[in-house]
């Protein structure tokens, strides 16, 4: 082949170019970079070369180490959570894990007036509760709560922040919990409440608030096995349903219900905010407990909503300037020591340890309890000195026991407190007459039968002698029936009793209601037994009703939620006859002396008639007045819970204006109706200080007019 027009290169190298005049050939110098690094590396610090070697190889270790490490421990976090993941139920099941059921209280009228027990309105999920709640509490305890995967680094690393920098523990205060870390913390991680492990409920609870560097891992497998396995709605569905809201309610429909007597589903941004604002701390911040600084709370709540986005200004503005408020009910927080009494003496399986939702109608009426409350404060505020501990009770029922207003002490907002018409058993004093008279009436004596008032002693077996003496230390002579109940005079009292029998007026006193044991000897007619005001209440009424004993009672029906038969009914009312109908209408005319010209006065109705009897014990440490009109009993204890004795105070005195007070309260618009009583008709009768011995005691009828001797004396000296 031709190689023309192609030129063959070169078989030799090129050759060097050579410095011009010299013949030398000349070479590429290399960079002043290059020249400086190989200078410092042959003149360098042999001190520093072997640090920088030191350091890389300690590197290359910790590279080598830590991500297989990361490793390891991403394979066991992983192994961890999945594991969790296989316990985890499904979540429908976790919307309701009270210990205990709850109890709604009703009144008469059947509408909630307390609430008693663990409330759990129902199941709410995040779609329809509220918005403005469901945002609420998202812009307060996790405002990334749709973005991280149950443990939310950021919110940690702030969280240990605020703690350092406040002088506290880096897990000590704020948590930087997120909502799904404190939905497993209300889980308990899945451990369930066992009696036998714990001494209590509370016990379990703060156990599995425990705060430690091994619970937060805990809670953070936990949060993120529960991310794996439910949705974002469905973790805070179960947070709203399960999380505490202060005032017995767990969950929001049972908080919004609780407090504003409404829906959760129909709450606005102020209510949104005050419900959200509780968890924090729900026993402290509840409304019930004290609404301003509950609102305050929600305020703060309702900024945070308006930096998020939640809410834009003009509705911001709103919530700001008309903040949540109580509903009526809830306000008014009426009935606390009634509805005590109720869980106190009701089934207990259905009161104090129900595991069911329950619903209690009761006899409450709620004019009549705030009537009640409301004259219990206008006299100690207007007639008591400040600073004074002594302390009352008033009880209002009806004639056939029903219990319509219950005030166990001064403050009438507590729960749980000692009840003093319920649990205090104090000395009747003067109060216990009326039984005495009832005997006595019932065995034939008339109102206007005459008994002598004078100086009277009585040898007690074992106990040697005993003279009774009048409060005013004075004797009136021949007194009747009527006068000396009225007059509340001793002896007369003493001797009507040892007529008829101590046996007989026990037994009387007793069928009326009396349970507390009664004493055996003579001052048995002077009150020296003891017993509570709602027994005292209640045998009055047993005298209102013509006779008939009462058993006091509260409950008319009860049923679990959802059902629709009662489980029970009343569980109280008129039961056998004690003594005949006419001996109680004229007992009920010496009872309406006491107001209208004796030692009651202070009671005296302006607009319809009265009856009722004081009562004052040694040394005035209890205080008395119980009586009735047409409609209604009440009775009223005061004193001091130590029995320190009372200063300047009767029966007739503090404690006939209190129920004075109460009555005409209860009484406002209803129409005026007479005592069903019987005006005395001069007859014959026995003298009740014939026969001052006891003896054994007589039937209720029996009189004993077969004396001639006696007959003689009464046809010239009359009764």
């Amino acid at each position: 082949m031709s190689n023309s027009g192609r030129r063959k290169p070169p078989l030799t190298a090129p050759k060097r170019r050579t410095r011009a005049g010299t013949g030398k050939t000349t070479r590429r110098s290399p960079s002043k970079a290059t020249t400086r690094r190989r200078t410092r590396a042959r003149s360098g610090n042999p001190i520093m070369r072997l640090f920088r070697a030191v350091i890389g190889w300690a590197l290359r270790i910790l590279w080598a180490v830590g991500w297989r490490m990361t490793a390891v421990l991403v394979l066991v976090l992983g192994s961890a959570v999945a594991y969790v993941y296989t316990t985890l139920p499904e979540y429908q099941a976790l919307m309701d894990g009270r210990a205990r059921g709850s109890v709604t209280l009703l009144d008469r009228e059947g509408d909630v007036f307390a609430w008693r027990g663990d409330q759990f309105g129902g199941v709410v999920t995040a779609d329809t509760v509220s918005p403005h709640l469901r945002n609420a509490v998202i812009a307060t305890e996790d405002r990334r709560f749709y973005m991280h995967p149950g443990v939310d680094p950021i919110g940690i690393a702030s969280a240990i922040r605020i703690n350092l920098s406040e002088g506290r523990g880096p897990f000590s205060g704020n948590g930087g919990s997120t909502i799904t870390q404190q939905t497993a913390k209300l889980l308990c991680f899945g451990v369930a409440y066992d009696d036998s492990q714990w001494d209590s409920e509370a016990a379990y609870v703060a156990d599995c608030r425990r705060t430690s560097l091994w619970r937060k891992v805990k809670e953070a497998v936990y949060a993120m096995a529960m991310e794996a396995k439910y949705t974002k709605d469905q973790i805070l569905s179960v947070y709203l349903n399960r999380a505490y809201l202060g005032g017995g309610a767990y969950g929001a429909e049972a908080a919004a219900q609780r407090y504003f007597g409404k829906s959760a589903a129909n709450l606005n941004p102020a209510e949104g905010a005050m419900i959200a604002g509780l968890l924090t701390a729900p026993s402290t911040l509840a409304p019930t407990a004290n609404l301003e600084r509950s609102q305050n709370r929600a305020s703060v709540v309702v900024a945070l909503m308006r930096r998020q986005g939640y809410l834009n200004d003009q509705e911001a503005a709103i919530a700001l300037a008309d903040p949540a408020v109580l509903s009526e009910a809830a306000a008014r927080q009426a009935g606390g020591y009634f509805a005590d009494w109720i869980m106190a003496s009701g089934p207990e399986f259905f009161t104090r340890d129900t595991t069911e939702d329950v619903i209690i109608r009761t006899t409450l009426d709620q004019r009549l309890q705030r009537a009640a409350e409301d004259a219990l404060k206008t006299v100690f505020d207007e007639k008591v000195r400040d600073g004074s501990k002594a302390q009352a009770a008033i009880v209002v029922m009806s004639a056939d026991g029903a219990v319509r207003a219950m005030v166990g002490g001064r403050d009438s907002t507590v729960i749980g407190a000692f009840n003093r018409a319920t649990q205090a058993n104090r000395q009747t004093g003067s109060a216990f007459k009326p039984f005495v008279y009832a005997t006595a009436l019932d065995l034939g004596y008339g109102p206007d039968s005459v008994v002598v008032d004078e100086p009277y002693c009585i040898d007690v077996p074992g106990s040697g002698r005993w003279c009774p003496k009048n409060y005013t230390r004075d004797h009136k002579g021949r007194v009747t029936l009527t006068q000396a109940l009225a007059e509340s005079i001793n002896v007369p009292a003493v001797k009507v009793s040892e007529s008829v029998g101590r046996d007989l007026v026990r037994k009387v006193a007793s069928d009326f209601g009396i349970e507390s044991d009664l004493a055996a000897g003579p001052a048995l007619a002077l009150g020296a037994s003891e017993s509570t005001l709602l027994e005292m209440t209640g045998a009055y009424a047993g005298i209102l009703n013509g006779g008939s004993s009462v058993t006091p009672y509260g409950l008319t029906e009860l049923k679990l939620l959802g059902e629709s038969e009662p489980m029970m009914g009343v569980g109280g009312g008129i039961g056998e006859r004690v003594i005949r109908e006419s001996a109680a209408r004229e007992l009920t005319y010496m009872m309406s002396r006491v107001i209208a010209e004796g030692t009651g006065g202070r009671a005296r109705m302006p607009d319809r008639e009265a009856a009722g009897k004081t009562g004052t014990t040694q040394e005035a440490r209890d205080a008395w007045f119980l009586g009735f009109t047409a409609d209604y009993v009440a009775g009223v204890w005061m004193g001091y819970d130590d029995n320190t004795p009372l200063t300047g105070v009767t029966g007739g005195g503090l404690p006939a204006e209190i129920w004075q007070e109460t009555m005409r309260r209860v009484h406002e618009g209803m129409e005026a109706k007479p005592l069903p009583m019987t005006r005395p008709t001069p007859r014959a009768a026995p003298r009740a200080d014939t026969r001052p011995q006891a003896g054994v005691p007589r039937h209720p009828g029996s009189v004993r007019t077969n004396n001639p001797v006696e007959t003689i004396l009464r046809s010239i000296f009359g009764n």
